[in-house]
């Protein structure tokens, strides 16, 4: 099977495929910098913020989970593009409705509809770029589309403290959704896809990753190695008003800005990474250098180093950094498998992982602070330990792909 290919990592379906993740983005965190006037404005208290926040996030988070699958299995049968269109529109349309909510309830069943949509923007357009680009750049391809795209969370930090207006400022997300569908008519599919529609294989079979001993285990491993990522956003940078308070008594620390110094810096690690596989020839060694760099800036965040604002800001910073392997993680997951369950990977696997994080708050929360009676700091540092001790042992049984030729199919053999 041939396709066309572009050695440019600034092609349009590279520039396309960013801009997507962008607003991908912006409405993913748009909540988390939101969630304390937004939750106020619809009744919420202090007394029960922190438990309708993890509801609405955790509903969302299921939301990624259901769509991941649903998109992945599309994009395998009906083309990468159906899913960068139709997971378009429907997120477009649920956070415009969510300017609108006026009960918690209503605000989960929104950021549930909305995270069904937003979980099949990246999965197709890191599918797109890997098949399109030689083996030598799609990891430079992927990485500048999650460095660009991750500074959505930038864009809705200033989009809010700009406007004042949760409500105008999920308005405005749902705008940009639909701008980028006139984007998307310039950007062709995927040849290795058409050539595979042409044949008689399976294509999008979910069940295929749990019929092959080899084929699970990869898939397993695909998606552990990427857990740090959502424990650091959606615990330790989610929650650091409330670790601040712990660790320095703070009262004034924004995390709403803690999100976006680590999402700004997520974006330059994202973009990095790609450079640093590139330099290695390897993305497992690329991969443990910002392990190594994730468990450092975490000692840094529960230590007694971190006691000002300023400087949890700075720790959220580097933190952050530590976790921009997002885009190679995922590529990761699209090199592993053929191309007739390319798409079912490379969406499930991250929507597994962001799907993890009410899995994580569970343990974080519920076994820890309220089952065992620990306290908010022990508690954040024992998920963490746990989190990387499961991610390093995935890591060490997870195959390089870095040279790998994505022109192949999976086949249906069963377990034995």
């Amino acid at each position: 099977m041939q396709q066309n290919r572009s050695n440019s990592i600034f092609n349009i379906t590279v520039i396309v495929a960013a801009l997507g993740y962008f607003v991908d983005i912006y409405d993913l965190l748009l909540f988390t910098i939101v969630k304390a006037p937004s939750l106020r404005s619809i009744g919420s208290t202090d007394a029960t913020m922190l438990a309708d926040s993890t509801k609405v996030i955790n509903w969302q988070m299921v939301g990624l989970l259901i769509g991941g699958i649903i998109w992945g299995v599309l994009g395998d049968k009906k083309g990468r593009l159906s899913v960068l269109f139709g997971s378009i529109i429907l997120y477009s349309i649920a956070n415009f409705i969510t300017g609108y909510v006026h009960t918690v309830d209503q605000y989960a069943w929104c950021r549930f509809a909305a995270g069904l949509g937003l979980a099949g923007e990246l999965g197709a357009g890191i599918t797109l770029v890997s098949e399109l680009m030689p083996k030598s750049k799609r990891g430079i391809g992927t990485s500048m589309v999650a460095g660009i795209g991750l500074s959505g969370a930038v864009a809705a930090y200033f989009t809010y403290q700009f406007t004042n207006d949760w409500r105008l400022c999920y308005k405005i997300g749902g705008g940009l959704g639909v701008l980028l569908l006139f984007l998307r008519i310039a950007v062709a599919e995927s040849g290795m896809f058409k050539q595979v529609r042409q044949q008689n294989v399976s294509r999008g079979n979910f069940f295929m990753f749990f019929t092959n001993a080899k084929r699970f285990r990869k898939y397993i491993l695909a998606i552990l190695i990427g857990l740090p990522t959502w424990y650091v956003i959606g615990i330790v940078v989610n929650q650091s008003d409330k670790f601040a308070g712990k660790l320095y008594g703070s009262t004034t620390l924004d995390s709403g800005r803690s999100i976006m110094f680590a999402y700004a810096a997520i974006a330059l690690g994202d973009i990095a990474v790609g450079f640093i596989c590139q330099y290695f020839k390897s993305r497992k060694k690329g991969l443990l250098l910002y392990y190594f760099l994730c468990i450092a800036s975490l000692i840094l965040f529960f230590s007694n180093f971190n006691n000002s604002d300023a400087r949890m800001y700075t720790v959220c910073a580097m933190v952050g950094f530590s976790t921009g392997f997002w885009a190679i993680f995922i590529t990761m997951g699209a090199e592993q498998f053929g191309t007739n369950l390319r798409a079912t990977a490379a969406t499930t696997i991250p929507n597994m992982v962001r799907g993890a994080l009410p899995l994580i708050n569970l343990m974080f929360l519920n076994l820890f602070q309220k089952n065992w009676g620990w306290p908010l700091i022990k508690s954040g540092i024992i998920t963490g330990i746990i989190v990387m001790a499961v991610t390093l042992i995935a890591f060490y049984f997870t195959e390089e792909t870095y040279h790998k030729d994505l022109d192949y199919l999976e086949t249906e053999e069963l377990l034995p």
